[in-house]
Parts: C-alpha cells; structure tokens; sequence
C-alpha cells in the first residue's frame, strides 16, 4: 500500500511538472534526479513513468530510459480541434440544461478571471491565472450534466496543457491576453443570452486560437 501510495504521488506531481513545463518537450528523465526530485526509489517511478507512457507523455527511449514526449504541429491542430468539437457540444448542452446555479458560477468565474488579470504580466504567476481559467471554463461546460462529456473534455484539456502553458509564456506581457479576455466577455453574453449559435460559435474560434498561433512557433 505504501508503494502504491508512492506511485500515485509520484504520477501526480511528474504529470503536473510535464503539463506546466518544468520538464519540456524531449527533456531527458534521468532516474537519478527523479528520484532526488520525488524523494521516492526506483519501483514507485517506473510504475509513473509506465502510466505517463499510456497517456502519451512521456516514451521510452531506445529501451535506455524515458524522455517527454516532443511537441508535435501535428498533434497539436489534432486536440485543439477536437477540444473545440467537444466544448461546443458541452455548450450547446449547458444552455439547455443549465439553472441559475449554472449562470451564477460562470458569472463568479468570469469575474475572478478579469480582477487577477494582473496575473498575466510577464512577472506574473502565470499558472495561478491559468486555474482561473480553466476553472471559468469547467463553469461553463458542467452545466452539460454529462459526466461521462466532462471526463472527455478533461483528458483533452490536460492533453492540451503543454501547449496551452507554450502560449501563455510566449504571450505574456503581450496584447493577446486583451483579446482573450474579450472573448470571454463576448462569450458570457452569449451564454447568459441562451444564444447556442452564437455561444458555439465562440468557443470554437476561443479554443482554436491558440492552436494557430502556436504552429508557427513548433
């Protein structure tokens, strides 16, 4: 039990340093310093590294160790628009199952999100703005009522983290944010408004965005 234990932490904290950056694309993961990283022996990270092969995070190297998986252009246009497909789904859902509660949360979300914009300066803490973002859009999607529609979108979104994280750290400082938050706006109206065209139309062009800016950077 302690090693399994070991092993969960282990994914947990690995995964997370993978999708935030601290180990980027093709970065070598060498035993020795995972194990001075986690505090853990060989047989909780092996058991990690196995799942993170599975979720396609990381791969093995010529059977020698482990690397994180390279960023692919390819991969990239692949789970943006797929993410785009299943939020407009999770829109047009939201809006018709949605309550008050529903429209009260994406209110409160949409809120903390333009007061800590602050966060999004070039010394800013990036990740603390990134929740808040990812928690406006959760606001959004769970009024679909589908559990099974928002663990789909979960593994998309955290698919796309690497990449989301890439266009953070290149824009930030930058104007793009201002548009973003445009969009957010213009997207609250809409919902609010019960509007699924417009709300869906929105939110394809919001998650694709970045996807086209980042193809030129890959």
């Amino acid at each position: 039990m302690p090693q399994e234990n070991s092993a969960a932490k282990v994914l947990s904290h690995l995964k997370k340093d993978i999708l935030t950056g601290f180990f980027e694309a093709g970065h070598k993961l060498k035993m020795s310093d995972l194990k001075l990283r986690y505090q853990v022996g060989v047989n909780p990270l092996r058991e990690a590294l196995s799942q993170l092969v599975v979720m396609q995070l990381v791969e093995v190297q010529d059977q020698r160790g482990y690397r994180v998986c390279p960023l692919s252009p390819t991969e990239l246009v692949d789970i943006y628009d797929t993410r785009a497909h299943i939020e407009s789904l999770c829109v047009g859902l939201a809006i018709q199952r949605g309550d008050e509660a529903w429209e009260a949360g994406i209110v409160a979300a949409a809120y903390r999100l333009q007061t800590n914009a602050g966060l999004l300066q070039a010394d800013g803490d990036l990740q603390a703005w990134e929740k808040l973002h990812q928690q406006f859009h959760y606001n959004i999607a769970c009024g679909c009522g589908s559990e099974e529609l928002l663990r789909v979108r979960l593994d998309l979104y955290e698919k796309a983290s690497r990449y989301r994280n890439l266009w953070l750290r290149y824009n930030a400082g930058h104007g793009a944010f201002d548009v973003n938050q445009m969009e957010h706006e213009q997207l609250v109206t809409a919902l609010l408004d019960r509007d699924v065209g417009v709300a869906q139309e929105l939110i394809g062009k919001h998650i694709r965005m970045p996807s086209q800016v980042l193809q030129g950077l890959l």
